[in-house]
């Protein structure tokens, strides 16, 4: 019913049809052939000229204004899309392709330093138009903040100072550890490149211009410049730039509840401190159940960890509502 309003259809039409013996489309269509139509020389010209040695390589778009300038009218430009799509002769002409990315790499974690993401935002500086540039570094899995820092400029060499404190910090066995970023500069140093290789850690990216591919560093951004005590207008200096982030690293790793995670602190799930405490939320509401069992109608809430965490998962990866979580 819905494509036949679409075509402009009634349903009392249709029925008609289906009680037709055609059972078909019973709309009476143009029984000659236009006019102005090409001939089948025409079509023949057009598809010559579009497959000669000279056009061969050129869109329709080309082809047309040459022959005019040539003094030589073959047909439009349409006539030309149209035979050629007709013939099936609309493949990409020329050296030239489509740059074809595919999606990064899928990362899983199901535990602490096994994948980190990792970007760079802008934070205003007190001067018009230029910046504070704040380096994060995120645990997936846990989402503590590992490591950040506030400069005047974006350096893979800052950047390499960053990722080494941040592993040497953490105790991570850098030989398991992945890190992921986008596609700027800094990301791709090869003073920042050379150090991951050495350390023995996994570089991974995004595809270019595709911000999706690195979400825990997008939606941590957008934490950073949500929070209320954000400033309206620039920071004041370098110094009350780094104050800031500092505090606020300090609220996000050790006082936030991660929806994501349970709604317990980043510090707590990255030190391993995450099953005493929803141990103790679901006694309470067991034990909440049990004095007043008639304003339950069924389960308790689900107070068990979330186990893996999958980076730009595959097509085949199981969804997260799929997966079986575990400690």
């Amino acid at each position: 019913m819905v494509a036949a309003k679409m075509l402009g259809l009634s349903l009392r039409t249709l029925q008609r049809w289906e009680a037709s013996a055609c059972g078909e489309d019973c709309r009476c269509g143009p029984h000659s052939r236009p006019g102005n139509a090409l001939s089948e020389a025409e079509r023949a010209l057009v598809v010559a000229v579009a497959t000669s040695p000279t056009f061969r390589d050129l869109a329709a778009s080309q082809i047309v204004p040459i022959l005019a300038d040539a003094g030589v009218y073959v047909a439009s430009e349409r006539s030309f899309y149209r035979i050629l799509a007709q013939e099936r002769l609309m493949t990409h002409r020329g050296k030239a392709r489509k740059a074809a990315h595919r999606r990064p790499t899928e990362h899983k974690a199901d535990g602490p330093n096994q994948v980190w993401s990792w970007d760079i935002t802008y934070l205003k500086s007190p001067v018009r138009g230029s910046f504070y540039y704040l380096y994060l570094v995120v645990d997936v899995w846990s989402r503590k903040i590992v490591g950040w820092k506030v400069h005047e400029c974006e350096s893979p060499e800052l950047a390499k100072l960053l990722i080494e404190e941040a592993v040497q910090r953490e105790g991570a066995d850098a030989g398991r550890l992945v890190l992921h970023s986008d596609n700027g500069g800094p990301m791709k140093g090869a003073t920042l490149l050379a150090t991951l290789l050495s350390l023995g850690i996994v570089a991974s990216f995004s595809r270019p211009r595709v911000s999706d591919d690195n979400p825990y560093s997008e939606a941590l951004f957008r934490t950073v410049k949500y929070r209320p005590e954000y400033p309206e207008g620039p920071f004041g200096s370098l110094e009350d730039a780094r104050a800031w982030v500092e505090a606020f690293v300090r609220w996000y790793n050790e006082e936030h509840r991660h929806s994501a995670i349970r709604f317990i602190t980043p510090a707590q799930r990255h030190g391993g401190g995450q099953l005493a405490v929803l141990r103790g939320r679901k006694e309470v509401y067991e034990e909440a159940r049990r004095n007043r069992p008639e304003r339950w109608s069924g389960q308790t809430r689900n107070w068990e960890p979330i186990g893996e965490v999958i980076l730009n998962p595959s097509n085949c990866s199981p969804t997260p509502h799929d997966r079986k979580e575990s400690a």
